[in-house]
């Protein structure tokens, strides 16, 4: 049996990886890493950081404007919850608006569970990801 893929996260505040739920997010984790192996993650800033809540990456603009260049439909697994931890994808209030953007859960979430999609969870690293601040920077993101 297969293991889900992991993604290293070197960023200027030090290294998480996580794992990406290929097997339970299938379209989300398709669309993330395609992008991660495009190295379009490369050099991009945390845009947002919100206390005890998440901080959130994956904006080529760097404003929370900005995507990649296709949409993806919302993906809802009951069984993935916003733990902290745990990765999801950013959206517009349209729920098939997810393209780039992603959060990484480092507090009070789980009122985000059935909204929006989760695909993934930090396996090393947490500590790091709880560093993260508005205009830190992922120097290299790449699947191990």
């Amino acid at each position: 049996m297969s293991k889900n893929p992991t993604v290293v996260f070197e960023t200027t505040k030090g290294t998480f990886k996580a794992e990406i739920f290929e097997k339970e997010a299938p379209i989300t984790a398709k669309n993330f890493l395609g992008l991660v192996r495009s190295g379009f993650y490369n050099n991009l800033t945390f845009h947002r950081y919100e206390p005890d809540f998440v901080v959130q990456g994956g904006d080529p603009k760097g404003d929370g404007t900005g995507g990649s260049d296709k949409t993806i439909p919302l993906e809802i697994i009951p069984s993935l919850s916003h733990d902290v931890g745990a990765l999801g994808m950013a959206r517009t209030n349209d729920p098939n608006s997810a393209t780039s953007q992603f959060y990484v859960v480092i507090g009070n979430a789980k009122f985000l569970d059935g909204q929006y999609a989760v695909f993934g969870k930090v396996t090393e690293g947490m500590d790091v990801a709880k560093q993260l601040r508005k205009g830190d920077r992922m120097t290299k993101v790449y699947v191990q």
